[in-house]
C-alpha cells in the first residue's frame, strides 16, 4: 500500500490542504508533505494521530476495498500502453474534472 497517496486520497475526500491536515494533527506542514509523497516514513503513533483527525480508524486506513485495487491495476495497466500523446491527452481530460 502506498500510504502517502492513501493520506492525500483521505485528506482530498475532506477538502483539506496538507497544510490544514497538518496544523490539526499537530505536525509539520514539510513533514506531512514529504509523508505525503514517500519521500519519508511515518510512526504508527503519527498515522493513528492523522487517522484521528481524519475521523476513521486505522484498520479503515489500511481497508482499500479489493475492487478499487484492482480498478486500478487496470488503468495503469492501460495508461502505460498509451503513445505520449493519448497520454497528454488524457492528462488533460482529467485535469477537466478536477474542482
Amino acid at each position: 500500500m502506498d500510504i502517502g497517496h492513501r493520506i492525500i486520497e483521505l485528506r482530498e475526500v475532506k477538502g483539506w490542504s496538507t497544510n490544514r491536515l497538518a496544523n490539526l494533527c499537530g505536525l509539520s506542514q514539510s513533514f506531512l508533505r514529504s509523508v505525503e509523497l514517500n519521500e519519508k516514513g511515518i510512526s504508527v503513533e503519527n498515522l493513528a494521530l492523522l487517522c484521528e483527525t481524519l475521523g476513521i480508524s486505522l484498520r479503515d486506513f489500511f481497508d482499500v476495498p479489493q475492487a478499487d485495487a484492482q480498478l486500478d491495476q487496470d488503468l495503469c495497466r492501460q495508461i502505460s500502453a498509451l503513445t505520449t500523446a493519448q497520454k497528454q491527452a488524457l492528462e488533460a481530460l482529467l485535469r477537466s474534472f478536477q474542482i
